[in-house]
């Protein structure tokens, strides 16, 4: 358990964090902790966990994607379009959205691998590619999805959120095989050093290129769920969904320098953020001045990913000398 808890110390102090803040807004909340309250705080906790699962992969191979929010934009425009119909053009129609997702990140692998270009100037270029797409798609928000479909996946199943039970999925289905695999560990070792790595063996660039698909993959998740809960498109969407993600992986103990991290943190440090927009909801702050209050949420958690990667570097420097 020591050896756990030392492990895992930034997710399990996340996760206390979470569940305090959670039980203040339950308590504070007019109708408590029904299954609608729950279930409406769990589908805006999930789309940014999504997001920030997408921001994850990026930071974890020692990257930032700016184009996040963007995949998640442009999928969600797309499955305005083709999310409708019967069974089986609505699967096509989930395939072609998270086949979407995936490309936007793999091309964005591809230009940070081939192009030598630094992952967070490619993401503000391809950022602004995506959104000019989605705008395209839908220059104003419509569309329709199946009501059917989209209430299956937001409501709840025997009381209990369905969103939770997607993310439970992700975790216990995905992410913890997945991190025992060799790509899984890849991720972490190209993070950790990049020519350790490639020295070690480890085929570096099909491991960045995966960290970038996957990241495209997960956002373009985050824009079908959101595609449910609104059963409408938008491509106005991008920008807050991107700065949330990395304050989300930040809060969550993901390290913006690299190899240390966990997707379970990532979602922790969603939930953290969507349940500290919602308690300013209930306080009584005035709405005018709950930006202002997000902003600083989001200034200190960058910073303290800002200051981790200053004094990693700093002790390399102070190695080297």
């Amino acid at each position: 358990m020591r050896d756990f808890a030392t492990a895992y110390r930034r997710e399990l102090i996340a996760g206390v964090v979470l569940v305090v803040l959670l039980t203040i807004y339950l308590g504070t909340h007019p109708r408590g902790p029904s299954t609608y309250v729950m279930t409406i705080w769990a589908n805006q906790c999930v789309i940014l966990g999504l997001v920030a699962i997408a921001q994850f992969f990026a930071v974890v191979v020692r990257g930032i994607d700016l184009s996040v929010g963007a995949i998640m934009a442009l999928t969600n425009t797309v499955a305005s379009h083709l999310l409708d119909g019967g069974s089986g053009a609505i699967a096509v129609g989930i395939v072609a959205v998270l086949g979407t997702g995936a490309l936007c990140g793999l091309l964005n692998g591809l230009l940070v691998v081939f192009g030598r270009i630094q992952p967070i100037v490619v993401t503000l270029a391809t950022a602004s590619i995506f959104v000019g797409l989605a705008l395209i798609l839908r220059p104003t928000p419509g569309g329709q999805v199946n009501y059917d479909l989209a209430d299956a996946m937001t409501l709840d199943l025997f009381g209990i959120p369905t969103a939770l039970i997607i993310t439970a999925v992700i975790v216990f289905a995905f992410w913890l095989p997945f991190r025992r695999t060799g790509l899984g560990l890849g991720l972490y070792a190209v993070g950790s050093s990049e020519q350790a790595a490639f020295q070690s063996g480890m085929p570096v660039t099909v491991i960045r290129l995966a960290a970038f698909s996957l990241a495209g993959l997960f956002a373009g998740l985050a824009g079908l769920f959101y595609s449910f809960v609104t059963t409408t498109g938008d491509a106005g969407i991008a920008a807050n969904f991107t700065l949330n993600s990395i304050a989300a992986v930040v809060l969550g103990g993901v390290l913006l320098r690299g190899g240390t991290g966990s997707l379970i943190g990532a979602l922790i440090g969603a939930f953290i953020l969507k349940t500290i927009a919602s308690l300013m909801f209930f306080s009584g702050i005035p709405s005018l001045a709950q930006p202002l209050f997000e902003g600083l949420i989001l200034a200190t958690a960058i910073a303290i990913g800002g200051a981790d990667i200053l004094r990693s570097r700093h002790r390399l420097e102070a190695f080297g000398r």
